[in-house]
């Protein structure tokens, strides 16, 4: 029970991504059918979203490629940033477990068989434990080697995430050289017509309108997808570290749990 209710709070999102969109095109329809008169012909008839769309010109088809860019982005990083992608409970218990009795080489072993973020980072970290330095373990080494695989791991991860800011970025430029596009449309007609047509200019202003709300359209939910994946994964890679540091420090006041009770100052007083 507790499986299957994890599992669906990790799907909620992305049935939360779907239903949104299934109402952004659904919905306008049924209001264009709600709305519709049978006595109104069809050239007065409530235009469809899709027909919007495809009366928005041609910025209307890279915008319509940035949003599914933007789609695919949120449900990639949605499935990839999952805390049993990067610091599983149970590996979690298992290192800690393991690093308190000080067996580091079963530590390692249970890291390198786990593919997480953790599992890693512990594999590649804790060898650098010495034994010889009983005040620290070699933590400096230890420390050093969780650097470096963060430097190597976190690029990989953050390029997913800056796609967002790029598509947030180029997004409303689409929008406004196609808002440009209309309004030159829009003065060609008025020019060629001297302003007998007001359909044509409409429509050409429409046009300009049109690519204008897309591309803002597209890059808001960007930049929103953009801080929220962000510091959701800066918060994963964090905890992995405070794991690590919380083994160390296990570790090392296990190995140096005798000498703590050798200072405790003679010649007190029990009572």
């Amino acid at each position: 029970m507790l499986v299957t209710s994890s599992s669906f709070r990790s799907k909620l999102p992305l049935i939360i991504v779907g239903l949104v969109l299934l109402f952004a095109f659904v919905a306008p329809d049924l209001m264009a059918q709600d709305a519709a008169d049978p006595a109104v012909d069809a050239e007065n008839a409530p235009k469809s979203l899709l027909d919007q769309v495809i009366n928005g010109g041609w910025a209307m088809w890279p915008l319509a490629i940035l949003s599914l860019c933007m789609i695919t982005l949120a449900v990639y990083n949605f499935m990839q940033l999952t805390k049993g992608k990067f610091n599983p409970p149970v590996l979690q218990q298992t290192i800690l477990a393991n690093m308190t009795d000080v067996r580091v080489r079963s530590a390692i072993e249970a890291s390198a068989a786990d593919p997480s973020y953790l599992g890693r980072m512990m594999a590649s970290s804790l060898p650098f434990v010495d034994a010889t330095d009983p005040e620290s373990l070699g933590r400096e080494k230890v420390e050093d080697s969780l650097a470096d695989f963060t430097v190597k791991e976190n690029p990989s991860y953050m390029a997913w995430i800056g796609y967002f800011s790029v598509i947030a970025q180029a997004a409303p430029m689409v929008g406004l050289l196609g808002t440009v596009s209309g309004m030159i449309k829009a003065f060609n007609a008025l020019g060629n017509s001297g302003g007998a047509d007001p359909n044509e200019m409409a429509a050409a202003i429409g046009e300009a309108l049109m690519t204008t709300a897309a591309g803002l359209c597209v890059a808001l939910p960007c930049l929103f997808f953009f801080y929220f994946f962000k510091n959701k994964f800066n918060a994963m890679v964090t905890a992995a570290q405070e794991t690590a540091s919380q083994a160390l420090d296990a570790a090392i006041a296990t190995v140096n749990a005798d000498q703590q009770l050798a200072k405790v100052p003679e010649g007190i007083s029990e009572g």
